[in-house]
């Protein structure tokens, strides 16, 4: 039963394995009774036509976290959860889209297949694999593995495993049907000789142009307006070029809660009476245990100490009080009780670290001299924190060569910490110090020191109380309640000097927060509700810690019913760019002469400029970079032609095509079959189909407006 007890135990397994066989046994059991469609509830979303019941998903995810949480001993995180609805909705995907696929194509699995992965010595399916492999050294266990599936087969595993187990079996069937299809595509895949010669031609056919180029940017957006009637016609014309999204802009004012001058007040008070306690305690420590909202050590070591601690210590008495000291929102006061000696000693240095490029001598003795210039400079006056920054080579760089403190304790590598514990006092060591990483200039900035501070020290948090936060929460309250609608929230805060409108602008769905709000899930699951409307205020303030949130949501767009205000910004740069390009080509056509009269002629903003030897895959015309229409333009050109001025993807052009070199027929296009093959990729075709039957599934997934 040792085994049985180490598969209980093993996390990979339980919330592995065993996941997905939990998943396949309640789903399966779950379509077997027809128990999903619509139920007039709302729904999480749909699946080839299979309406999928909130209530009902729900009920999926909770048996999942249940089996998670006796799996692992403990509650799972919302991480986990939110994993947990991921897998639920890929199985609900699986069995209603892709089942079809596989009867269809004739998939299946035999039960001697099934009994090879499971137990097989040849074609072990790696699940099964990983949980038998010690991942230390990464040797399968044959025999612990052969242990447990005769347990499993004589049914002395205990129940709830077995079950898991058995459901384990069928989930892997579905699991085989989906590698299978997934091969199955992938093995179709075939690159012809004639795809592989353009792929060629693109690469290696070269032309040479000379062109004028006029970009849109060097038209002032200002003078080009674009009406909300242009923008629908061209959202009607070109809807298909649009990838409807979910999203919401919210408008919100925060109510930050901040300690009050009472507060304050009622603090120091109370900091008072605690250092008369503590002066008097007959044990320091254990007073100052029991009233610090903070767990302060008892001995502070050269790291802990403050300077500001450090002076204060400097001047006392042993049995003295010290303080208050603030720290931010922290105050707090010391009992000096005296020093002990510690086997340990403590230091604070920074360093430069010049690291050879390459393994080999001569790499090795140019990074000495760089450190040695670098040493003698500092010598001479240099800043060691400004050089640290321009010539660091690891991270302290950025922090003027800073390594904090550190102890004589194997903290650092031996040759380093050896050299730089023999320093005596402050100040730059003399010499390099070489490791293994390179050559270390080190200034030691804080001396090293085995002295331990006994202290007793009491720290206490300002913040704001329940008084104040009670105060806070009514101001913003009577806000709330004295607005409805986004305009009269604009109107309140515009009467009130004290008060900010903020706003986010297309938050999704999934977001938990938005710009400075880390944790307002509850404000975004607010904002996607689907009785809510653009306009409308929240009938209450959300409690995000010591901050209070009135929010409105300002505009909606909808993944399901995208409409043109959704790319307003998008289509408004399109159409901008159409008009520029209707005047530019008006402009440039009328002129006459070449192409250097023309640009005179038109003026600033005209840029003549030449290309040579460019391929259409990788050519940059200059100031209008990667243009995809300019460059299918020049080589559809013949030599010597010249064009009219026509609008590209960044600007207008005219363009004469000066020469051209075609690639010479070849005799081996494999080169370029595999390049091909690289771009797909190894899966492409397989992950082709896959996109392909999801959408033809038409699958509308709402999970992230609900959960």
């Amino acid at each position: 039963m040792a085994l049985i007890n180490r598969i209980r135990e093993n996390s990979a397994l339980t919330i592995g394995i065993l996941t997905i066989a939990l998943l396949a046994f309640i789903i399966g059991d779950y379509f077997t009774s027809q128990s999903f469609g619509s139920s007039g509830q709302q729904e999480v979303g749909e699946i080839n036509g299979v309406g999928i019941d909130r209530q009902e998903f729900t009920k999926l995810v909770e048996a999942q976290r249940q089996q998670q949480e006796l799996s692992t001993g403990r509650s799972a995180t919302e991480q986990e959860l939110k994993n947990i609805r991921e897998q639920v909705w890929e199985q609900l995907v699986q069995s209603n889209a892709f089942q079809d696929e596989y009867d269809a194509l004739g998939i299946d699995v035999t039960s001697d297949e099934l009994r090879e992965m499971i137990q097989g010595t040849k074609n072990l399916h790696p699940f099964i694999r990983q949980q038998f492999t010690d991942p230390q050294t990464g040797v399968f266990n044959a025999s612990q593995h052969r242990e447990f599936i005769n347990a499993a087969a004589n049914k002395t595993l205990p129940p709830g495993q077995q079950l898991v187990w058995d459901n384990f079996k069928s989930s892997l069937i579905q699991i085989r049907k989906s590698e299978k299809y997934q091969n199955l595509v992938s093995a179709g895949d075939y690159i012809t000789t004639a795809e592989a010669k353009k792929e060629y031609e693109v690469q290696n056919n070269k032309a040479s142009a000379e062109y004028l180029y006029v970009p849109f940017y060097s038209v002032l957006d200002s003078t080009v307006t674009v009406t909300s009637n242009e923008v629908e016609k061209y959202y009607s014309k070109h809807s298909n070029e649009f990838q409807g999204i979910d999203s919401r802009s919210i408008d919100y004012v925060l109510y930050q809660v901040l300690p009050s001058a009472e507060d304050s007040a009622n603090l120091q008070l109370e900091i008072n009476d605690l250092a008369r306690g503590l002066a008097a305690a007959q044990n320091p420590d254990a007073f100052a245990s029991a009233n610090s909202d903070v767990n302060n050590p008892k001995l502070w070591g050269a790291a802990e100490v403050s300077n500001e601690l450090k002076a204060a210590i400097s001047t006392s008495i042993v049995g003295g009080l010290i303080g208050p000291i603030k720290e931010g929102q922290n105050y707090s006061i010391y009992k000096y009780q005296g020093t002990q000696q510690d086997t340990v000693s403590t230091l604070r240095a920074s360093h430069i670290l010049i690291r050879a490029e390459g393994a080999d001598d001569a790499s090795k003795a140019e990074a000495r001299v760089k450190a040695q210039n670098l040493l003698a400079q500092i010598k001479g006056g240099g800043n060691f924190e400004a050089l640290a920054r321009i010539n660091g080579t690891d991270g302290t760089a950025q922090v003027g060569g800073d390594l904090g403190f550190f102890s004589n304790n194997g903290q650092m590598i031996p040759a380093f910490e050896t050299a730089v514990f023999a320093h005596s006092g402050t100040g730059l060591i003399p010499r390099l110090i070489e490791t293994d990483f390179g050559f270390h200039i080190v200034k030691v900035t804080e001396a090293k020191s085995n002295v331990r501070y006994k202290i007793a020290a009491i720290t206490k948090i300002l913040e704001p109380s329940e008084i104040t936060l009670n105060d806070t929460y009514q101001l913003a309250e009577s806000l709330r309640t004295g607005v409805e609608t986004i305009d009269q929230l604009k109107t309140a805060v515009e009467a009130d000097g004290d008060l900010v409108l903020l706003s986010a602008e297309r938050v999704s769905a999934s977001a938990t927060g938005f710009s400075s709000l880390q944790d307002a899930r509850e404000i975004v699951l607010w904002a996607y509700d689907s009785k809510i409307e653009v306009g409308d205020v929240a009938d209450r303030v959300f409690v995000l810690g010591d901050t209070y949130v009135i929010a409105g949501l300002k505009a909606a767009s909808d993944k399901e019913s995208p409409k043109a205000a959704d790319f307003k910004s998008q289509i408004e740069a399109k159409v901008r760019n159409q008009k520029k390009a209707d005047v530019l080509i008006a402009k440039l056509g009328s002129a006459s002469g070449d192409f250097g009269a023309i640009a005179k002629s038109y003026g600033a903003g005209a840029l003549l400029e030449s290309v040579t030897d460019i391929n259409m895959l990788t050519g940059m015309l200059n100031s209008a970079g990667i243009d995809g229409v300019a460059i299918g333009k020049l080589f559809g050109m013949k030599v010597n032609e010249s064009s009219k001025p026509f609008a590209g993807d960044n600007g207008v052009f005219m363009m004469k095509k000066l020469d051209e070199t075609l690639a010479p027929e070849i005799a081996d296009y494999s080169k370029y079959k595999d390049d091909i093959s690289q771009k797909v990729g190894v899966y492409g075709n397989a992950q082709a189909a896959d996109q392909a039957v999801r959408e033809a599934a038409e699958i509308v997934d709402r999970r992230s407006k609900l959960f």
